[in-house]
């Protein structure tokens, strides 16, 4: 049995590991961190604490679905304690960023902007996709979620993005042509976000080349998919040394 500490136990993402653990036998949950501690325990079947500081017991994996403003005490908690860290939050700023690769000298930290096994693939599949068909075609990307989204393009969206721009000697993420009357450029990624309703995650890469295009896509129905490739991610690092590891070194480990 894996234990872990779950953080934002208490937000949408949070409730879904919840949930989802229940339904296993390979991970507990012993420890819950929230900002609404006081409210959130009074509802969960384990302690929750307002900071990861106050958990006096130890686990093995912390599981963040928080914010990524949590990242510096996380991380100074994961390395004091030797708890290996999976980041599941979006919106990092440079200097987080860095302090996860510091951190991954000391635990095993595991991050991704998403954590659908699916939208892994699809990334796969599209750096399969731009390596074969070069870069005589134009390359967009339209991601949709709901209305109470406060990031865009999503966490997802530049991670697809960013898969692509690997597997090119030149690229340009554009977000915006309303402002500019200007002819495309082949080295353009375009990135477009839409928001509405209760739509959970859709990613839709397009691949536009003369007289063909090809698209790849997928689609979230529930947040049940992030909570599982959560949970993938904790078993998957618990035993791991210390370093940088994505859904990639899942995929591949299959």
């Amino acid at each position: 049995m894996i234990n872990v500490i779950l953080c934002g136990c208490g937000g949408r993402m949070g409730k879904a590991v919840t949930e989802a653990a229940a339904l296993g036998n390979k991970i507990r949950i012993v420890a819950g961190v929230d900002i609404n501690a006081a409210s959130v325990g009074a509802v969960c079947s384990f302690p929750v604490y307002q900071s990861i500081s106050e958990f006096p017991g130890k686990a093995d994996v912390i599981i963040d679905f928080s914010h990524h403003s949590a990242l510096p005490s996380l991380a100074e908690y994961a390395a004091k304690t030797s708890t290996a860290l999976v980041i599941a939050t979006t919106g990092h700023s440079e200097e987080e960023t860095a302090l996860m690769q510091e951190t991954a000298k000391k635990v095993p930290v595991f991050f991704s902007r998403n954590m659908s096994i699916g939208i892994n693939l699809l990334i796969e599949l599209c750096r399969r996709a731009s390596r074969a068909l070069g870069e005589d075609f134009d390359i967009e990307i339209i991601e949709k979620h709901h209305n109470k989204k406060l990031d865009a393009p999503s966490g997802t969206a530049l991670m697809i993005a960013e898969s692509l721009a690997d597997e090119r000697e030149e690229t340009e993420f554009v977000y915006d042509r309303h402002s500019v009357r200007a002819q495309r450029k082949p080295s353009e990624i375009g990135i477009h976000a839409v928001r509405g309703g209760t739509i959970v995650g859709e990613h839709e890469v397009i691949f536009a080349g003369n007289n063909e295009i090809i698209t790849l896509s997928h689609s979230a129905t529930s947040r049940e998919i992030f909570a599982n490739g959560a949970l993938k991610a904790a078993a998957f690092i618990a035993d791991k040394s210390p370093a940088m590891y994505n859904m990639s070194d899942i995929i591949n480990s299959i």
